[in-house]
């Protein structure tokens, strides 16, 4: 009678007495299976050892997560230059870390495998890109007896963007409009709080139309804000698909552009006025210098335009609001006309540059004439 008993692959062949005889022992298959399934399974060229060490590891990255295969042999400098190569990655550029937190880092040892690293078949590794490296069309260099790194330069296409001062002081800011206990409204404690003097987000819209003057966009800072608030931290947007195509097969009328109806037509698209803006406020450190720039005008009745140069600070008045100090106006090669303006190449704007740099100086903005002079005696509009 046949019995309902199985040991695996490894009993393939053996009679019923055999598979009682394995089923006896220490919950694994006895020497007469091991025997009937081909003998021990050991390392070497019969005994299929590298098969058995073969295991794939997956390592995540800001570019997304990929997989690895490699042995538990491997040596970690190994693995890791196998890493580099899969993500494109060049001369250390990178660290690999066993957490998510950056700790546990993966050393390009060629001593240590990744058995003794306790690295397991289907462990998941964190990769994140070392100061300005990134990818490289080279692969990681791990010779032994190195430990320092050259970290290579992004691609343009790819090249990280350092934030101005300003903006990295503004996103470790609060930003919430604190409010006083209303002695009328408010029926709690001083140490309470309630709809009436609860913290407002930077980018509540009733807040902002209520200030003297009214602000009509919110700073960038709080829109970002707006964008990153939530349960859902930004992390789902609602997109809506839009077509704008003429549905076809309507016989009411001769078809497009012949005719159309209602039926066939498209959605009507409504477009909103941008809710945010990047500068919120300007300001002349010295009013005579936008006087000097509308001399010109003023005695030619031609266009012009100018570069401003100054710093960013923080506008007070407006929630995590950015302000332009306007320090000088600096005028390249152009030609106007009482209608139109040219650039022309200049052969100083980077000197110009540079010498803005030395005076903590950058560029904020720009300036131009718009308007037709009527009288140029009097340089008025």
């Amino acid at each position: 009678d046949a019995l309902p008993i199985s040991l695996g692959n490894a009993e393939t062949g053996l009679t019923l007495t055999q598979r009682l005889e394995a089923r006896q022992g220490n919950g694994g298959v006895t020497a007469a299976a091991r025997a009937a399934s081909g003998g021990p399974r050991r390392g070497g060229a019969g005994g299929g050892g590298g098969m058995a060490d073969s295991m794939t590891i997956r390592v995540q990255s800001p570019d997304g997560v990929r997989r690895i295969t490699a042995t538990k042999r491997e040596t970690a400098a190994t693995f890791l230059k196998k890493v580099g190569t899969e993500f494109g990655f060049g001369s250390n550029g990178f660290s690999v870390y066993v957490n998510r937190n950056k700790t546990g880092e993966i050393s390009a040892s060629p001593n240590k495998s990744l058995n003794v690293l306790k690295i397991k078949h289907g462990d998941m590794l964190y990769l994140y890109p070392s100061g300005a490296a990134g990818p490289s069309s080279e692969y990681m260099d791990t010779s032994p007896g190195t430990s320092s790194s050259t970290p290579l330069s992004r691609p343009p296409s790819a090249a990280q963007v350092v934030e101005d001062d300003i903006d990295q002081f503004l996103i470790k800011q609060d930003g919430k409009i604190y409010r006083n206990r209303d002695p009328q409204l408010c029926r709690h404690g001083p140490q309470g709080k309630c709809v009436h003097c609860v913290p407002l987000e930077p980018f509540d819209e009733d807040y902002l139309n209520h200030l003297e003057p009214p602000v009509k966009h919110m700073s960038f800072h709080a829109y970002i804000r707006k964008l990153t608030g939530g349960a859902g931290k930004g992390k789902f947007a609602a997109l809506e698909n839009i077509s704008c195509k003429i549905k076809s097969g309507c016989e009411g009328h001769p078809p497009w552009p012949e005719g159309i109806c209602t039926k066939c037509q498209p959605s009507a698209i409504t477009l909103n006025r941008q809710k945010y803006r990047h500068v919120d406020n300007i300001m002349f450190e010295n009013h005579t210098i936008a006087d000097r720039f509308l001399d010109f005008w003023r005695k030619t009745g031609q266009q012009h335009i100018g570069y401003l140069y100054g710093r960013y600070t923080e506008h007070k008045d407006i929630p995590l609001g950015i302000r332009a100090e306007v320090a000088a106006i600096y005028e390249p090669p152009q030609i106007g006309t009482p209608n139109s303006l040219q650039l022309l190449d200049d052969p100083k704007a980077v000197i110009v540059d540079e010498i803005a740099t030395k005076l903590g100086l950058r560029k904020v903005g720009w300036i131009f004439t718009d308007l037709i002079s009527v009288d140029t005696q009097i340089g008025r509009a």
